[in-house]
């Protein structure tokens, strides 16, 4: 059996969705405020001054911070019926499709959260390891729930779930350089590329 590991953000989808989630789930007039804020910080970002990792955790702790679990699960669920289905790749469904055909062990891999992640993942019947944002007495702290799932942390959770040498072989997809670890640990990667089925 083949363990296949999938990035998500730009190798499943078509694009970024954890952008699209912050607008679909912060009110309006937070985003504005925050926004106007953390301007500096994206430019920054988009520059290459500042990591993704930095820009993540003030994003999640500007648009997050006090935010009901009730509302955030609620939102969650709700990208992940209407907006998720729209910016799949074809190509990635299919290539999924394909390796749970022959029974392979698929995972996605990724940096987005586990609030809309996971029902994506359970309605294709596929594993996940992702991020958390961090839940004190119903309400988010805007700190993630341990380290985000981003670089290396990637592959360290994937060793620390699944031992690798019981698989006849590990795929993994990417797009970006941050998921240059997880492709590490594969016999086989693709990178912005899908092989031939």
């Amino acid at each position: 059996m083949i363990l296949a590991l999938f990035d998500f953000d730009g190798t499943i989808t078509t694009r970024e969705t954890m952008p699209d989630f912050v607008r679909a789930a912060v009110p309006r007039a937070r985003l504005r405020l925050w926004g106007a804020l953390l301007a500096p910080w994206v430019l920054g970002y988009k520059a290459g001054l500042v990591s993704g990792s930095n820009i993540r955790g003030k994003i999640a702790r500007c648009g997050f911070r006090g935010m009901p679990e009730a509302e955030y699960r609620a939102a969650g669920e709700r990208f992940a019926r209407e907006v998720l289905p729209t910016v799949l790749r074809p190509e990635a469904v299919a290539r999924i499709a394909w390796h749970k055909a022959r029974g392979d062990t698929v995972v996605v891999v990724s940096g987005g959260f586990d609030v809309y992640l996971s029902h994506w993942c359970r309605a294709q019947d596929i594993e996940l390891i992702c991020s958390k944002l961090e839940i004190e007495d119903g309400v988010l702290t805007g700190r993630f729930d341990g380290a985000q799932c981003v670089l290396g942390e990637k592959a360290r959770r994937v060793r620390e779930r699944y031992v690798l040498r019981t698989f006849s072989a590990v795929h993994a997809y990417g797009d970006t350089a941050e998921d240059a670890e997880l492709l590490a640990l594969a016999d086989e990667s693709w990178f912005r590329e899908w092989p031939e089925a």
